[in-house]
């Protein structure tokens, strides 16, 4: 994947057609299909092995800027998809395009310039140190050298840039493939279990840092099957099943379209319980039952500040009131299931 060489200011995945032809540009951004903002586009594809159909039929949007997420079971069909995006296998049938331009298509070189990739599995060189390795990755990319250590120095590895990659721990080898895949200042990224490996102070500097690339423009896809460490990050996400997307959008909205109820728990002492339990007895509630501290409710979306002003009359029994919406992994299991 070279690196663009776009001036200022430029977007290469806007121009990677005109780079290598002129007339080109204009033709592939109009029959791109989708939203005028996507900058990935898949229409229909599909990816067949034999009886297998790995991926069968999925439509996408992935628009420019967004942190978006792609979550499904083992042999869902994400890692497929991710292989049909980046062009390393070809779709048995549909279209995917990667800012405007058909992947696979004449002009998808010049726009694979913009694109990093972040395998679930690093492979590297063991006996190359760590700025060795981005200097050899630069030189595949026809990225610039002077790329490499700001590269080291974003993903927390300056300090070990002349150190074997034979001395790096597994969550050091992640962020050194993360770092090749920042070589070339790409403007879309495919990040494939990006955090594997990684301590809890590297996962909140890895989310950090896709902030501040968020931040810079770039659109960003990635897999993960720790889902509790993504629903509050990403801005949309997809959820595949038998190589189709099953659901798609915001996690707040895919909450309310499984209209899943909502948890209250109430901290109550011990004394308190019996009484508590009894003036609960008219709300509308779907469920009571034992927790620690106290009790746990659960309600319907559409009533919850109905149950909350009727809670506020037990104040002087109930001394604390937590509302948890449904976590990503409850859809998940309701739309992948």
């Amino acid at each position: 994947m070279p690196n663009a060489s776009s001036g200022a200011g430029a977007d290469p995945l806007a121009t990677a057609a005109a780079e290598q032809h002129p007339g080109a540009q204009a033709t592939e951004a109009t029959e791109a299909a989708g939203t005028t903002d996507a900058v990935v586009t898949v229409r229909g594809v599909r990816k067949h092995y034999g009886a297998v159909h790995a991926v069968d039929g999925v439509d996408l949007d992935i628009r420019r800027g967004e942190l978006f997420g792609l979550i499904g079971h083992n042999g869902a069909g994400k890692s497929t998809l991710f292989k049909m995006m980046l062009g390393l296998v070809p779709a048995s049938a549909g279209e995917i395009r990667i800012g405007g331009v058909a992947v696979g298509g004449r002009d998808f070189r010049a726009a694979r310039r913009a694109v990093g990739y972040l395998p679930e599995n690093v492979v590297l060189y063991d006996n190359l140190t760590g700025l060795e390795t981005l200097h050899f990755f630069a030189r595949l990319k026809g990225a610039a050298a002077a790329d490499c250590a700001p590269a080291l120095e974003r993903v927390g590895l300056a300090q070990a840039a002349r150190r074997r990659v034979r001395e790096y721990s597994k969550g050091m080898r992640q962020r050194l493939g993360f770092a090749q895949a920042l070589l070339g200042k790409p403007r879309l990224l495919f990040l494939d279990e990006p955090t594997t490996g990684l301590d809890p102070e590297a996962i909140r500097d890895f989310y950090a840092t896709l902030r501040e690339l968020r931040a810079e423009g770039v659109t960003m896809v990635l897999t993960s099957h720790i889902l509790a460490e993504i629903q509050e990050r990403v801005d949309r996400l997809a959820i595949m099943a038998a190589g189709k997307v099953q659901a798609l959008g915001t996690v707040q909205a895919l909450r309310e379209r499984m209209d899943l109820p909502l948890n209250i728990e109430l901290r109550v002492a011990a004394v308190e319980i019996a009484a508590v339990r009894a003036a609960l007895a008219g709300l509308p509630l779907l469920a009571v039952g034992d927790c620690e501290g106290g009790l746990a409710l659960q309600c319907r979306r559409e009533l919850k500040m109905a149950v909350l002003e009727a809670l506020t009359m037990l104040a002087g029994r109930v001394s604390d009131i937590r509302v948890r919406e449904p976590s990503l992994e409850d859809v998940f299991f309701g739309f992948a299931d």
